[in-house]
């Protein structure tokens, strides 16, 4: 299919202006394709030539200002729209669209536990296309009216308040002006809870088979709604945009969630079928607040083409995690952003494709580019340059810049440009400057600490960047406790600018025993601690008071690992160390997670990795032990999951599933059940009639995904091959269904009996992406890949396919954000 270009985009919105499209969309038409008619309105500002795109299964009719034009003239995805002239148009489009079971555009679903059938879109970036014609950029706002026809029973969502019109006809209130990709439809048996907040009808949804799980946190869910909504009214001046508020959980879902204007769409895993840890709790609340957040600055201003879309992003991160904090019982998230969030920032940053925040507008010549920069760097940094730019500016300054942003660009669209100029206007900083440096420069800096022992004058911090950026961070000063020397006294917390303009800074008193940089983690930098809070640090890492600041230490060591700087067994030797006394849930499970599938999985060679494993097995069982007395469920439950996943035995956790429990607790739910039998499975300890009595247990998407995670990952040539094909060859695989698959398939321990599927890897993917396209492109190159295969022979195969080879963009982004990371991996083996 054609990708929209930028110049493209720009001709056709100085020739066209859309006012309305009228979308009538019957769901009764079948299985596979459902009917699609949209009107739409529009003015030409001049005589000239454009074009409309839609992605039909059949194009029935075209007709402009009455007149019939030809179907067969659709090129791929665009129609000609030609000989315009200036004033007034209706272009009429009939057609029969597929349903996907991709995630993009209308995601069909039929739910294996009841047989109930659920559809939703998804239209972003450009998947409007399979919905509906369109003249599909962001910077063509207009006005959406739709109408469905629906099974009876179903209840219709939309991005407006829905009625139900009798017959299953459904119509949606028309919306204000936005943007094509935030249309959303969602239609099923839905399972509701309706209530209503500051005069606005607000509701969740989810599949019914999910009803008893979502009841159980609706409570939870409404409140975190409430209170972000009410926290959003106090920090902006404009209202709430739109005329209701539905968040609704849907199945298959690609994404985390997607801001669709009065109907949020959230991956449905977040109705929680089993345990969860309160850290989990937490992301779902931020996602609910960042979601939130995207009804302003996303929806009600929009960027005006894909270069901004840090725009959305950043801003919506930043506002999620911030105003979690100063509105709900989730008072740490800052910690959980900084042990797991930010790391995928600053990977995203070192690879080969990194990117500015703001990418030159020609860095994004198109909608497929576009697409590649919906990454840590889109998201976590420029949260991160965000919450910088707050503790630069003051909070006060940065509302009244927004306010300002709002209120000149409402129903609109918006640059980079206009909104630096917007907080510009609110403070006598030099905006411009900052954003040039933290906006539109790509890399991490790294800040290195020297420090001078104590004197009469006191002891000096000097601090060498690698990098350019103007920094604002904070520097904490720890002593051991004179009583008990493995505790740490906070000593001073004190304010510097990087770079240090008058030289080393100097305080009172002799040397700290620990000295950080960047505590309280508000800047986006690499730190070093000098060999003395090193020594410190691996002594009592877990007795530092604050959990940020053992967040900032423990990613200190994760970069030294990943830099080459310190051995990942000293890592695992700090964590064995602290973990069992460590109290934040959210570093627990960072460093246990960066152990796991980084350390053990990856940067060990199949010698160290038994070592590595029994290494995990007893912080994990440190902890059980701790847990005992049930305080600390959580806790419990996450050293139980990776006791689960790092057991190289079958013995013991085969008993906890016979008796479906953990000794202590908890007793067994169907993830704990599944994560089990997985685990089982890579370790050859059951077969395919185990794998499926469990099915029959729990036949639940999740479980079906189980089932095929579990039989892909037998160490078995049969079920190997069995899942191969069923990946590569047939294309009847769900986008979860692929992903479980995929996931199962790699395994540290089966490492000779997959070899061979290595190279055909690189050849088959390749082939995958071409036919079913950019979602399942994304799953095959981050799943799929041999991530295991850490040796010089697959970089080479990889380096391979990418220098020979026309790939598909998201294919060809993950492929190069994948062989940089094997490189690292076997620079640290080596080192």
């Amino acid at each position: 299919m054609s990708v929209l270009t930028r110049d493209e985009a720009q001709t056709r919105a100085q020739l066209i202006d859309v006012h309305r499209y009228t979308v009538a969309l019957d769901l009764t038409t079948g299985d596979e394709t459902f009917e699609s008619r949209a009107a739409i309105q529009f003015t030409a500002r001049a005589a000239g030539d454009t074009f409309v795109e839609l992605k039909p299964a059949l194009l029935r009719s075209v007709t402009l200002d009455g007149q019939p034009l030809d179907p067969h003239t659709l090129d791929q995805n665009r129609l000609a729209l030609t000989g315009l002239t200036e004033g007034e148009h209706e272009l009429r489009v009939d057609a029969t669209m597929r349903y996907s079971r991709t995630g993009e555009g209308m995601h069909r679903f039929t739910d294996p536990t009841d047989g109930e059938t659920y559809v939703y879109t998804q239209m972003f970036l450009e998947d409007i296309q399979r919905v509906f014609a369109v003249f599909d950029q962001p910077d063509l706002k207009a006005v959406f009216a739709l109408s469905l026809t629906a099974p009876e029973r179903w209840t219709v969502l939309g991005n407006g308040i829905a009625t139900d019109e009798g017959d299953g006809h459904w119509s949606i209130a028309p919306t204000p002006p936005i943007s094509t990709y935030l249309v959303a439809v969602a239609a099923g048996p839905w399972h509701s809870v309706r209530t209503e907040h500051a005069g606005l009808p607000f509701g969740i949804h989810c599949r019914r088979s999910l009803a008893p799980h979502l009841d159980a946190d609706a409570d939870e869910i409404l409140t975190i709604t409430r209170a972000c909504y009410d926290r959003y009214h106090e920090k902006f001046k404009e209202p709430y945009p739109f005329d209701s508020y539905d968040q609704a959980f849907v199945p298959e879902f690609n994404a985390g969630a997607m801001e669709n204007p009065g109907l949020v769409t959230f991956r449905d895993e977040f109705v929680y079928r089993s345990a969860v840890t309160d850290t989990e709790r937490q992301t779902r609340a931020m996602v609910i607040a960042h979601e939130m957040a995207h009804m302003w600055f996303g929806d009600l201003v929009t960027l005006t083409w894909w270069d901004d879309i840090w725009l959305n992003e950043s801003f919506a991160e930043y506002m999620g995690y911030q105003t979690l904090t100063e509105a709900t019982r989730f008072t740490d998230t800052w910690v959980a952003f900084g042990i797991d969030r930010k790391s995928w920032g600053y990977d995203a940053d070192q690879r080969p494709s990194t990117h500015p925040v703001a990418p030159d507008p020609d860095a994004v010549p198109d909608t497929a580019s576009a697409m590649l920069n919906f990454d840590g760097i889109s998201y976590a940094k420029g949260a991160s340059a965000l919450r910088q730019l707050v503790a630069w500016l003051g909070e006060k300054d940065f509302l009244a810049g927004i306010n300002t942003h709002f209120a000149r660009h409402k129903f609109g669209n918006a640059t980079l440009a206009d909104f630096i100029d917007s907080l510009a206007a609110s403070t006598d900083r030099d905006v411009h400057r900052w954003a040039e440096k933290w906006l539109r420069t790509s890399g991490v800096d790294t800040l290195t600490p020297t420090i001078g022992n104590g004197s009469e004058a006191g002891w000096t911090l000097d601090v060498t960047q690698h990098g350019n950026r103007p920094h604002r961070i904070a520097v904490g000063a720890y002593d051991r406790d004179l009583v008990d020397p493995g505790q740490l006294t906070p000593r001073d917390r004190f304010e510097i600018d990087i770079p240090q303009q008058d030289g080393p800074t100097v305080r009172p008193g002799r040397r700290p025993d620990l000295v950080v940089l960047n505590d309280g983690d508000l800047t986006y930098a690499k730190v070093r601690l000098d060999d003395r809070s090193w020594a410190t640090a691996l002594e009592s890492l877990s007795a530092i008071p604050d959990p940020l600041t053992r967040a900032v230490v423990w990613n200190a060591a994760r970069d030294m690992v990943r830099d080459g700087e310190l051995a990942p067994t000293a890592y695992l030797d700090a964590a064995r160390t602290h973990l069992p006394r460590e109290t934040d849930l959210a570093v627990v499970q960072g460093v246990l997670a960066f152990a796991a599938t980084q350390i053990a999985d990856r940067y060990l060679g199949p010698d160290d990795r038994p070592a590595a494993l029994a290494t995990l097995t007893s912080i994990c069982r440190a902890l059980i032990r701790r847990t005992e007395d049930g305080n600390a469920p959580g806790l419990r439950l996450t050293a139980v999951r990776h006791f689960i996943s790092a057991a190289t035995q079958p013995d013991g956790i085969q008993d906890w599933l016979n008796s479906d429990s953990v000794p202590g607790g908890p007793e067994l739910d169907p993830e704990l059940r599944w994560r089990i039998l997985y685990r089982l499975a890579v370790l050859g300890a059951v077969d395919d009639e185990a794998i499926a009595a469990e099915l029959t247990r729990d036949p639940s998407a999740t479980g079906q995904e189980g089932a095929a995670r579990c039989r892909a990952a037998l160490p078995d040539g049969d079920a190997k091959a069995a899942a191969w094909d069923r990946m590569f060859r047939t294309d009847d695989l769900s986008n979860y269904l692929f992903t479980a698959t995929a996931q199962g398939f790699w395994q540290p321990e089966q490492a000779d009996l997959v070899r061979r599927y290595v190279p055909r890897f690189y050849t088959d993917a390749v082939e995958l992406a071409d036919r079913r396209g950019p979602a399942i492109a994304e799953c095959a190159g981050r799943y799929a890949f041999p991530i295991h295969a850490t040796d010089e022979e697959s970089l080479r195969l990889g380096e391979e396919c990418l220098s020979g080879t026309d790939l598909l963009p998201a294919l060809r982004r993950k492929l190069v954000d994948q062989l940089d990371d094997l490189r690292r991996a076997l620079r640290v083996r080596e080192g």
